[in-house]
């Protein structure tokens, strides 16, 4: 709790010395007059705090993932299964030409993984503790270069951007739609009553829904390409088998959470509105296509 806590109060001052700022400099949502949107200035305003989030969350994602799931990093192997972790590691970083990560092992017994990071020479890769115990070590490699992958691609940096993209319009429209209804609806000729805030909220939870749709099917295409790279420099098969293996422990009941953050499968099928903001393909779809380049 005190994580999330100190998470949100870093963006929040980060917020408002932005809103400073922008004050300082003169940039303003309405005309001198008060009574038309500066579109110009509105657009500055909503790409700063659109981008500004985006990228804070970035920044700190290496440090809030290790609090988040307790990962203790490997700064020197106690024994050989850390040894040979560090070992593969450093392997597929060079055969994907990125800077050695840092590696680390979380307390779950769930098979997992993810990795994070702002710079591709400096992320962070960690595994389960449930991972290690039950994977091969074929398989663990494969989850491994799927991560590897996501950093090699640049994936964290390139989502970070459309999120930017997506929050900067979906502020920029949901204010245009808050001030049509304050001064064509609601009839006030200056500044800004109550009806335009409700609005802009409103209109912003709708846009930001159907926007999150686009997020998800980066996202979703984005797990193809980790896989394409993962077999690349696992070996297709192995890729295969760890989604394989994967696909085997979620349909033993019970043994899944959830959501498992390694390749974000869900323990429920999505269809429909849920299929399009799942931000994971389905297993079977994955297996099927490193099947059809095998």
């Amino acid at each position: 709790m005190m994580r999330i806590g100190l998470f949100l109060l870093t963006n929040i001052a980060v917020l408002i010395l932005l809103s400073i700022v922008l004050s300082m400099l003169g940039f303003s949502s309405l005309d001198a007059n008060g009574v038309h949107l500066n579109y110009g200035d509105l657009m500055v305003i909503c790409a700063v705090f659109g981008f500004g989030g985006s990228f804070i969350s970035l920044f700190m994602s290496k440090y809030m993932a290790k609090r988040s799931t307790g990962t203790e990093i490997i700064t020197q192997a106690r024994n050989a299964d850390e040894q040979w972790l560090l070992d593969t590691v450093q392997d597929l970083s060079n055969e994907a030409g990125i800077g050695m990560p840092e590696v680390g092992i979380f307390p779950a017994q769930q098979a997992n993984a993810f990795a994070t990071g702002w710079n591709r020479n400096d992320a962070l890769v960690a595994v389960s503790i449930g991972l290690l115990q039950r994977f091969r070590r074929e398989e663990i490699r494969a989850v491994l270069a799927h991560e590897i992958g996501h950093v090699a691609n640049g994936d964290m940096v390139t989502l970070t951007l459309i999120q930017g993209v997506v929050n900067t319009f979906v502020m920029f429209f949901a204010r245009i739609i808050g001030h049509f209804v304050d001064r064509v609806i609601l009839k006030n000729e200056q500044g800004h009553g109550i009806g335009y805030f409700i609005a802009t909220i409103v209109a912003e939870m709708v846009l930001a829904f159907f926007a999150s749709m686009i997020v998800a099917w980066f996202s979703r295409r984005r797990e193809y390409r980790a896989d394409d790279m993962g077999a690349k420099l696992a070996g297709n098969y192995a890729m295969i088998g760890a989604l394989q293996r994967l696909k085997a422990e979620y349909e033993v009941p019970d043994q899944m959470p959830e959501t498992l953050t390694a390749f974000g499968i869900s323990s429920h099928m999505k269809s429909g509105l849920m299929a399009a903001l799942a931000s994971h393909p389905p297993l079977d779809n994955r297996i099927a296509a490193l099947q059809q380049q095998a």
